[in-house]
């Protein structure tokens, strides 16, 4: 039988079948260890094949192909990555600049992995309503930078159901993963849009100005207007995979428009001379921040490291 994995608990995967039947099921042993570096070979999103035993219980023991995925580094297995959803159409990363805040470097670390794996990404600042007006005027500042690359951006307050109108028209018909860091607002923008959803919400630490985990699991929850969200746990860092020196640039999309006049074909845009990126830097085409996040994915790819 085929289904379309739609639940990760990490020991159990529940699945779809095309007649809309949900099956819990495990893995097969030897899918776990088939070519595949990943803490989870599995995603939600995933088609699979699976079977049923005499006892009731079911084995998945092949993976559909995927038409892509997205996918980012294990915090505690720094050799293994870990696949945060497959076959899909759109991702959104949720941020906020404050409550707790969103780092650039954590952004554009998360829209490179999307354009490296082929998955269309946009962007949803939330709890505008929280803003005062120097943090407003930022928060407005970063949409105007990221629409200027290409990336659709949304400002909202998942607690004022009007604002995500136009967030709700573009998500629908698709299948979207939602990340971000932990207390950003995911559960409660997803509850807002999907409201018999039975995710939890929840709250900030005063002390530390960080989200607390209330996410434990991926699932994906259908759109009354068609599509899906898969939610996913809060992440903290997010690690790149297999980015070579050379090919960072080319995921930084105003980087990679800029290198096509560098004078060197192999030009990191750091030092060599006749570099149309630090040209283009300069004369403030290419913003600072984006700029150092591009370094910042270099040194992983020298050093190897995770951050």
């Amino acid at each position: 039988m085929q289904g379309l994995v739609v639940k990760n608990t990490g020991s159990w995967y529940t699945v779809k079948t095309d007649d809309g039947q949900l099956v819990d099921c495990k893995i097969r042993g030897n899918l776990r260890i088939r070519d595949i570096r990943s803490t989870n070979p599995i995603a939600v999103g995933d088609r699979v094949e699976f079977s049923s035993a005499a006892d009731g219980s079911a084995v998945i023991h092949e993976i559909c192909d995927r038409k892509n995925y997205i996918i980012r580094r294990s915090s505690n297995l720094s050799k293994f990555s870990q696949i945060l959803a497959a076959n899909l159409d759109l991702t959104a990363l949720v941020v906020t600049v404050n409550y707790p805040e969103t780092s650039s470097v954590f952004i554009d670390r998360f829209l490179a992995t999307a354009e490296a794996y082929r998955v269309p990404a946009c962007i949803i600042i939330n709890k505008s309503d929280r803003y005062n007006v120097a943090e407003l005027e930022y928060a407005k500042s970063l949409k105007k930078l990221y629409e200027i690359i290409g990336y659709p951006v949304f400002l909202v307050s998942a607690l004022h159901p009007e604002t995500l109108d136009e967030l709700q028209q573009f998500l629908a018909g698709k299948i979207t993963l939602i990340s971000g860091n932990s207390g950003v607002g995911k559960s409660t923008i997803i509850s807002q849009l999907i409201p018999e959803s039975t995710i939890r919400v929840g709250v900030i630490s005063e002390y530390h100005n960080r989200g607390m985990h209330t996410t434990t699991f991926s699932e994906m929850f259908t759109l009354p207007g068609g599509g899906g969200i898969i939610d996913t746990p809060g992440i903290k860092g997010f690690g790149t995979i297999d980015m070579s020196e050379i090919e960072v640039g080319h995921f930084f999309r105003e980087i990679f428009e800029f290198s096509r006049k560098c004078r060197f074909n192999n030009c990191t845009h750091t030092h060599e001379p006749g570099c149309a990126v630090l040209e283009a830097l300069e004369n403030h085409y290419i913003s600072q921040s984006r700029y150092q996040s591009y370094l910042s994915i270099l040194e992983d790819s020298k050093n190897e490291k995770y951050r």
